[in-house]
């Protein structure tokens, strides 16, 4: 099932070909008030990658991406994999079951902050999503998460 058009925007993303939308068209609801703008597509190995733009506010006192940040990135992430890659069901309606997550670098805010994940299994009533947070090379987190699909 496709999210909604009323409420979603997945198109081509004209300034990064090969990318696509992965925005609410409302921009005051979480994703837009808080992330800003994010784009998402599937890499040459199949995962599929969630790309967001650190901005001043997503900073915490040391200058580097507050972890919230990455762990909200890393949340949306696992819709992005299940709407991209996987078998179907309704992201936008969709719950987060189970959330691990694991910080092992420091987000640097100058750099596109990357969620790239695979599925690990799915079921017909769960996704379960494992993967990394990084920038380049540089690992800022891995993850792993379950997703209960809504019909």
């Amino acid at each position: 099932m496709a999210l909604p058009e009323a409420i979603f925007e997945n198109g081509p993303d004209p300034a990064n070909p090969g990318w696509r939308h992965w925005n609410l068209k409302d921009p005051t609801l979480f994703n837009g008030a808080v992330m800003g703008r994010m784009i998402t597509r599937i890499d040459d190995d199949g995962r599929a990658r969630l790309r967001m733009f650190p901005e001043r506010r997503h900073e915490n006192l040391q200058g580097i991406v507050h972890g919230a940040v990455t762990l909200a990135l890393i949340d949306i992430s696992l819709f992005t994999t299940m709407h991209m890659i996987g078998g179907g069901g309704n992201a936008g309606f969709s719950v987060t079951l189970e959330l691990s997550t694991q910080f092992v670098g420091a987000g640097r805010p100058e750099h596109p902050l990357d969620a790239v994940c695979e599925i690990v299994r799915e079921t017909g009533s769960l996704v379960f999503v494992r993967g990394l947070v990084e920038q380049e090379a540089h690992i800022v987190a891995s993850f792993s998460g379950i997703v209960k699909k809504m019909r």
